[in-house]
This record gives structure tokens, sequence and C-alpha cells, in this order.
């Protein structure tokens, strides 16, 4: 009997953290859940104590087994660099807090966007109708939901293709 894990995918934002959530089993892989997480306007300290704050609902809410959280893109601007870096660490601290076991993982963008679209260089917009056409979602989908349940389909992908070589390797012995 293959066993279900659910995946957490998390796309870092220091004003949207998007989030989405699927289930893993054998090679099937279903939607759970996606939204934002919207932090309010005032200080950036503020800011990062509402993502941790909504990532920990997150993780009481759907208890996921992994988590997976998209890495820095590198940007022009220095300043927001560093805010999305710190965006991305008050996930990444507040899931390694909750998380019973220490599995989180870090896809780049382009790695995702290969990984999901077929193409590393894919549009926001290419991300979402493809997430819509494989998760079979309708009605509207964010960009940041979008990314964030790329993040997810992403490492479901890779844990996969992680468990048949590993199963490969042991029978080859």
């Amino acid at each position: 009997m293959t066993k279900t894990v659910r995946i957490l995918g998390i796309d870092p934002g220091s004003r949207i953290t998007g989030y989405g959530v699927v289930d893993l089993e054998g090679r099937t892989i279903t939607y759970v859940a996606s939204g934002c997480i919207r932090t309010p306007s005032g200080s950036h300290i503020d800011r990062l104590y509402s993502i941790g704050c909504g990532v920990r609902e997150l993780l009481d809410l759907y208890s996921p087994g992994e988590a997976a959280v998209e890495q820095v893109f590198v940007s022009k601007n220095a300043g927001s660099a560093l805010k999305l870096g710190q965006a991305r660490a008050a996930a990444i601290c507040r899931i390694l807090d909750d998380l019973k076991s220490r599995d989180i993982y870090e896809y780049a963008p382009r790695a995702i966007k290969q990984a999901t679209v077929g193409f590393g260089g894919a549009s926001k917009e290419q991300v979402q109708h493809m997430m819509k056409q494989m998760l079979k979602l309708s009605g509207s989908l964010s960009e940041d939901a979008a990314n964030a349940l790329a993040v997810a389909v992403c490492h479901a992908n890779s844990r996969g293709l992680k468990s048949r070589l590993q199963a490969a390797a042991e029978l080859a012995q």
C-alpha cells in the first residue's frame, strides 16, 4: 500500500506569500488547498511576523509531512532581494520549528518552471495555466498561489524521481 505524503509549497514574498498544498500518493498528485498570506501594511518586522504566524496556521490546518520553498530570485534591487530573503527565512524558520521532521526542500525558480511547465523561462501566466490543468482546478488562481502549487508539484515530481532512482540502484546491486 502506497503512503500518502502531504506537501506544503511556499512562494515567499514580503507582501504576499503564496502557499499550495498537495497530496502525493504513488505518482498521483492531488490538490488540497492554495492561497495567500497577505501581510498588513506597517513595518517590515510586522510583515515577517505575519508570515510566520500564517505559516504556523497552515501547518496546524494541513499537517504536511514535507515542505518545499522557492529559493531567492536574484533581483537588480538589493533591498528587494534582502526583504524577499527575510520573508523566505521567516517561512522556513516557522516550518523548521513546527514540522515534526526536518523535511524541507528548496528549488530554484527556473527548476520549478522546468519541472512543471517544461520551460525554465515560463511566464507567470503559463505557470497558472499549467497548475490549473495538472491539478484539474476551475475558477481563478492567483499568481502567488499558482507559484506555490508549482513549488509543491516540483517537489512531488522530484521526490518521486529520487525514490525511483534509488529503487533502480538497489535492484542493480
